[in-house]
């Protein structure tokens, strides 16, 4: 993915600012497995969503991290400007657009988790930004904080087998932490000191692996550069946020092909990009399926996928409002065009049956 995502604060809770929203049930249809997507005027790619205030802000993959700001989740959105005002300073990657970032409030202060890489490469590293409005202007560029490919770190556990892009944060009982990973090995987590922009002392022992794809679904690639291939095949999971709806943490996770669709060739039906979840009592894991498959062995629940016109839906994460949780993500519009540069933002209240999220609109 590229891919995005709100935290979770303090012992036991999630971080998100919260409101009510008027909803309208559409009529439903037998047909269909999910229920249909609040779509929007927000066109984005790997949302992440805070709201300070009466004022919800976006955060997306463009130039310099550009953020929107709306009333409602329905928008009308507005374009306000960047959060950099300059190249990120990670000399590696895509600088100039990086990737899914994630923004957490925290104590008056604004941080923006991001990643830096090219596309079908693990020469990447993950940065932070850090503000005190969730507004452009005045965000501080503070540099990697993990890397994986090249650079400092990136030969140790687990960096050497990792790739650092779609980062979120999740603290439990004070306890930071970071969850990252695309494709090949999948999804870790290490711990964070309480600044939240330092890795934590004890990486090897605290490090967590949460997720995997252990089957390889598409080719790996022949590039000459051993960080930009995996000889074992294309493992697509990625885009990690973990949300907590009590008594459990929840991993979120983007499975399947995202990018660089051909709409001459799409993959079969259940391989494009769809969102899934695991659950567990601690939020380093392990988190299993409804049958109790650990996430690390392929296990996963479907939570929402390709329906009507939405396409591929994906890069997501929750956000706690006072009507509930709410599930956010960017998806296709399949009537309109398969190119990613065209996603769009879309949203649905989550529901809990016995103990597990299910979509609802």
């Amino acid at each position: 993915m590229i891919a995005s995502k709100l935290k979770l604060l303090a012992s036991l809770s999630i971080l998100s600012l919260a409101n009510a929203a008027t909803i309208q049930q559409p009529r439903s249809s037998p047909k269909e497995p999910f229920p249909q997507t609040h779509g929007t005027d927000l066109n984005i790619h790997d949302p992440s969503i805070v709201r300070s205030g009466d004022t919800y802000y976006s955060y997306g993959v463009d130039t310099h991290i550009p953020i929107h700001s709306a009333p409602s989740l329905d928008g009308p959105w507005t374009r306000l400007g960047n959060a950099l005002d300059a190249d990120s300073v990670i000399p590696k990657g895509d600088r100039t657009a990086p990737w899914a970032p994630n923004t957490i409030a925290l104590n008056g202060k604004f941080y923006i988790y991001y990643g830096v890489s090219q596309a079908g490469c693990r020469d990447s590293a993950i940065g932070v930004a850090v503000s005190d409005h969730p507004g452009p202007g005045n965000w501080t560029d503070h540099g990697p904080i993990i890397q994986t490919g090249t650079g400092k770190g990136s030969g140790k556990y687990p960096f050497s087998t990792s790739n650092a892009i779609d980062p979120s944060v999740v603290i439990a009982s004070g306890q930071p932490y970071l969850n990252f990973g695309s494709y090949w090995s999948g999804i870790w987590q290490v711990p964070l000191k309480e600044d939240l922009i330092s890795l934590g002392d004890n990486v090897k022992s605290d490090s967590r692996h949460l997720a995997a794809e252990p089957k390889a679904m598409f080719p790996g690639g022949n590039n000459p550069d051993a960080n930009c291939r995996d000889d074992s095949g294309s493992h697509p999971i990625e885009g990690a946020f973990i949300s907590y709806h009590f008594p459990y943490f929840y991993l979120w996770y983007s499975h399947g092909k995202c990018c660089d669709l051909d709409p001459k060739a799409l993959p079969k039906p259940g391989d494009e990009y769809s969102i899934r979840v695991g659950r567990s009592s601690n939020p380093q894991g392990p988190y299993t399926d409804k049958s109790g498959k650990d996430l690390v062995d392929g296990g996963g629940e479907l939570i929402y996928g390709s329906n009507r016109d939405v396409y591929a839906p994906g890069g997501q994460a929750v956000l706690t409002d006072i009507g509930g949780d709410i599930l956010y993500y960017h998806y296709l519009n399949s009537s309109v065009s398969y190119d990613f540069n065209t996603a769009k933002f879309g949203w649905n209240r989550l529901e809990y049956e016995d103990g597990w999220p299910v979509a609802q609109y």
